[in-house]
């Protein structure tokens, strides 16, 4: 989706707190965790080289087999003894005992109890000691003690699976870890075995990895090519996120180099294969939700650009100098690559493989996976056996089983959850604890096998080369084991498999409904674009990202939900009205004006709805309005006001070409004033004409007044004549005086 605000984006390496847990969880069921002294208030004091990764105030004592607990005869024990220190007190050094029970224990219950720690299952008795040294506070101490093939303790045995012990004495009791010993039996006919690897970048919030992203990925340190490095030359079962493969075709020739490498190398496989869910979606929590099907992704043009796909053309007329070459052209539009062309995965895929998250799939879910097809092909959902009423008894379920008309691959949890452990442990002396548990539960497997087995590596992340391929070795390599393709499981015969309960998850299916909600309302805003699928596209994309099984469990994934509906309730916000003020309308046509705010990269079409409340106001009911990328842009609606005057209330709508409602509706009061307009030009008339006529009067007056003759009885004139005889008077040169002047009859005047 395209939000206004910075998010933060969640990478998928190198998350610390997860590899401690996950250390921890390999160790669970084979060590004991002791309490902290009581004194020990604070985080323990690492030394200069600390190596210990537990957690703090605890210990944990492991007993290691090396070669996955297989001894055979002639064959030499050896194991590894390791006490990890988490507290900040020094640990002293102590003599560590190690035991071995005569009896192979009698089925996988028992070996899940004895592993679980329960002593009182099986009988053992001391074979060797072994001093470990003082440990520090923060670090570890490990050490290897051998029991030679000469040993009477390892004489005779047959085959089977043996309880092995370690144990030690410190202040707070006897501490003891639990492993087994398994003499396999090579006169028994080998079982076929499928071996599912996950392909997957971990859990993700944006739709795509973007180009940095996957640098880090596939550079020669990076998760991605580690996992691909440990598939490499086995016959594991690749289950690989498209989302991966999408996000280096979508970048075209801008792709990484080392992404395009990792994606050649992963096509050049031979490796049977099925595609998970874009990002890894939880199917379960999408059809609890009421979907008929899992969701897929729609489109991918919000993330190419045809400059990234260009076809070298050789020049029309070639030169024979050295420096022609083909001119590159950027692809067309449609010749952009499909999503199905992005999606790809490589050859021998297998379409419509399901593997909803761990113990999540009940009858429903696997009734209605089992009704999807896929190229003519029946649909498979991938199910643990510990779903299953014979597996959570203990017995050993085939691979390949039916529930009504739903085809159903089986895998052994016992053996998956050991080998995943395994394979997020990078420390030897750790690792074979859980590789060894893998070995012992896959002997009894093959033993009781009704037909072909399936197991997994698990879904994991920041998973070693080293790590994730002595896993799969452990797997594929065990005794009376034959690795099998996707498609020769599949082909077996099927068992009819009875479903255990499962309780739902009804907060995930209650998002995954939301995000549907979301999207509904975001599909129907996007049909302002010329291409919804700008929007649309990238939206899916996000939700699934969303919806990953990666994310089950995760304390941050309601973070994660809240912040993803939050982005898309700002999308939907990202086109409407600014605010309108109250408006005077002085005469009958003008244009109102209107201002729409776009915050998205891409021009919009709108349509603005304009409804006057009363008669007073003939409204443009409709105009079109094409939006500027982030911007806002101005609308001039017409609008010719009637005879009267009064106050008119006009609603504003926008809508899409589609008639759907974009932002919120708003009001706007209009002043109007039609029947002044004539009022004010008449009087503006008046004032000006008499203006006119009172400076004409004046201008003939002033002249008349200066044509007039002089009149000496008019008293008014008395002030004007002596002006005008004292002039005369001082226009005659010589006269010094004034002297009184006759009639012609000589009598003085």
């Amino acid at each position: 989706m395209i939000v206004t605000r910075p998010r933060v984006l969640r990478r998928p390496p190198r998350r610390a707190p997860r590899l401690v847990t996950a250390a921890l969880a390999a160790v669970a069921a084979l060590a004991v965790v002791l309490p902290a002294p009581a004194f020990a208030a604070t985080e323990p004091t690492p030394t200069p080289t600390p190596t210990s990764s537990i957690a703090p105030g605890t210990t944990v004592f492991t007993l290691s087999p090396v070669s996955n607990g297989l001894v055979r005869p002639g064959d030499a024990l050896t194991v590894w003894l390791s006490l990890q220190n988490g507290t900040d007190t020094e640990l002293a050094a102590t003599e560590v005992t190690v035991s071995l029970g005569r009896t192979p224990l009698a089925s996988r219950t028992a070996l899940r109890d004895w592993l679980a720690g329960d002593l009182g299952g099986a009988t053992v008795e001391p074979i060797a000691t072994k001093i470990l040294e003082a440990v520090p506070p923060g670090t570890d101490e490990q050490g290897a003690l051998t029991i030679g093939a000469d040993d009477p303790a390892l004489a005779g045995l047959a085959p089977g699976v043996y309880p092995l012990a370690a144990s030690y004495t410190s202040d707070a009791g006897s501490v003891s870890s639990t492993s087994a010993v398994v003499v396999p039996d090579e006169s028994r006919a080998p079982v076929a075995v499928g071996v599912v690897v996950p392909i997957t970048a971990g859990p993700r919030e944006e739709g795509l990895l973007t180009s940095d992203e996957l640098a880090e990925l596939t550079a020669p340190d990076g998760a991605l090519t580690s996992q691909l490095g440990a598939v490499t030359g086995t016959d594991a079962i690749l289950a690989v996120d498209p989302a991966i493969p999408a996000a280096i075709r979508v970048l075209g020739t801008s792709a990484p180099q080392p992404a395009q490498e990792w994606l050649a190398q992963l096509e050049a496989l031979p490796n049977s294969r099925f595609a998970l869910q874009f990002g890894d979606a939880d199917v379960t929590a999408q059809l609890q939700s009421g979907l008929a099907h899992p969701l897929a992704p729609t489109s991918f043009t919000y993330a190419m650009s045809a400059d990234d796909f260009i076809a070298a053309t050789p020049s029309p007329e070639p030169t024979p100098t050295p420096t022609s070459s083909p001119t590159a052209t950027p692809a067309p539009g449609d010749a952009l690559p499909s999503a199905d062309e992005l999606l790809d995965i490589g050859p021998a895929t297998r379409a419509a493989v399901y593997w909803p998250a761990d113990g999540t799939a009940d009858a429903g879910v696997v009734e209605t996976l089992g009704g999807l097809d896929g190229d003519d092909t029946a649909s498979l959902t991938v199910i643990p056996s510990a779903t299953t009423r014979a597996g959570a008894a203990g017995s050993t379920v085939a691979a390949h089983g039916i529930v009504g008309d739903a085809d159903l691959l089986v895998y052994d949890s016992d053996v998956s959850e050991a080998l995943r452990e395994g394979s997020q442990l990078d420390e030897t002396w750790l690792r074979g604890a859980p590789l060894t548990a893998a070995t012992a539960y896959l002997a009894f497997a093959t033993a009781e096998a009704p037909g072909p087995l399936l197991v997994t590596v698990g879904r994991g992340e920041d998973r070693s080369r080293l790590g994730l391929g002595t896993a799969i070795t452990a797997a594929a390599a065990a005794p009376g084991v034959e690795p099998r393709t996707l498609a020769t499981l599949a082909s077996s015969d099927a068992t009819t498999v009875e479903l255990a309960d499962i309780e739902a998850a009804p907060a995930r299916a209650a998002a995954a409904s939301a995000l549907v909600g979301d999207e509904g309302e975001l599909g129907r805003f996007a049909t302002i674009l010329d291409e919804p699928p700008l929007l649309t596209g990238r939206e899916r994309a996000e939700m699934l990202q969303v919806l990953g099984v990666a994310w089950v469990g995760d304390a941050d994934w309601p973070t994660v939900l809240a912040d993803h509906r939050e982005a898309t309730r700002t999308t939907l916000d990202s086109v409407g009205l600014l605010p309108t003020t109250p408006t005077n309308l002085f005469g009958s046509r003008a244009p109102l004006q209107f201002w729409v705010r776009n915050d998205l990269p891409y021009p919009v079409n709108l349509v603005l709805y304009t409804t006057p409340d009363n008669l007073r106001l003939d409204v443009q009911g409709e105009t079109p309005v094409v939006a500027t990328p982030q911007s806002n842009t101005r609308v001039d609606v017409p609008v010719q006001a009637r005879v009267g005057r009064g106050e008119v209330t006009l609603t504003l709508q926008l809508r899409s070409p589609a008639f759907v409602a974009i932002g919120e509706p708003e009001t706007v009061d209009i002043n109007v004033w039609a029947d002044w307009e004539g009022v004010g030009i008449t009087a503006l008339a008046v004032v000006v004409g008499g203006l006119v006529i009172v400076g004409i009067v004046r201008t003939v007056l002033r002249m008349r007044r200066r044509r007039r003759p002089v009149d000496a009885a008019d008293p008014g004139d008395e002030t004007t004549e002596a002006e005008a005889a004292d002039a005369s008077a001082d226009d005659e040169p010589g006269d010094e005086a004034s002297t009184p002047s006759a009639d012609d009859d000589g009598t003085e005047k």
